[in-house]
């Protein structure tokens, strides 16, 4: 059994993106996986400020709710991220947190596989490819870790388009190979 988190970063509750990171959690427990998603949705997440107060605390100096989303990242064997695409790019939502996440750099960590979720309206596979190489930049300040897999569902406008094709299935299965 391993420790799942998968971080679902659309402010949209329901969004495109939201849905596939629903279908990996099943996937993921179906499989007997400790799993939990956390929603970016209602969470206070502000800038980095770049003062490196965290490289000196193993945690961030602004009392919002990072720390605790990465507390639970650093305990987790898997970490997913689910962002819809905007301007050929992951949310900003979800760099924000990653930017702010740099207080992991020097910590322990446990996860070994990362898996990126996205979503967008244009269909064109090269689509998310910028995202990928972002959330790599990320993954590769983790040397124990790599990006273990991605999945894209393009040309979904409306959270009922993403019905209508196989790709809410791959996500399950996805989930359910870990």
């Amino acid at each position: 059994m391993k420790k799942v988190i998968v971080i679902s970063t659309s402010l949209r509750r329901g969004s495109n993106s939201d849905m596939l990171a629903d279908k990996f959690v099943e996937g993921a427990v179906s499989a007997g996986n400790d799993v939990e998603k956390i929603s970016l949705v209602g969470k206070d997440i502000r800038f980095c400020t770049g003062c490196f107060g965290c490289q000196k605390l193993g945690k961030c100096v602004i009392k919002d709710d990072v720390n605790g989303i990465m507390a639970k990242v650093l305990e987790a064997d898997v970490v997913a991220w689910a962002t819809p695409i905007y301007y050929y790019e992951m949310s900003g939502q979800m760099k924000t947190l990653i930017d702010r996440m740099n207080a992991m750099y020097p910590l322990d960590y446990k996860f070994r596989d990362v898996y990126l979720l996205a979503t967008a309206a244009e269909d064109d596979e090269e689509t998310s490819k910028r995202a990928e190489i972002g959330l790599t930049g990320w993954v590769d300040c983790y040397p124990k870790s790599r990006l273990a897999g991605t999945l894209f569902c393009g040309g979904v406008n409306d959270p009922r388009e993403i019905e209508g094709n196989n790709k809410l299935q791959e996500a399950f299965e996805l989930g359910r190979s870990i």
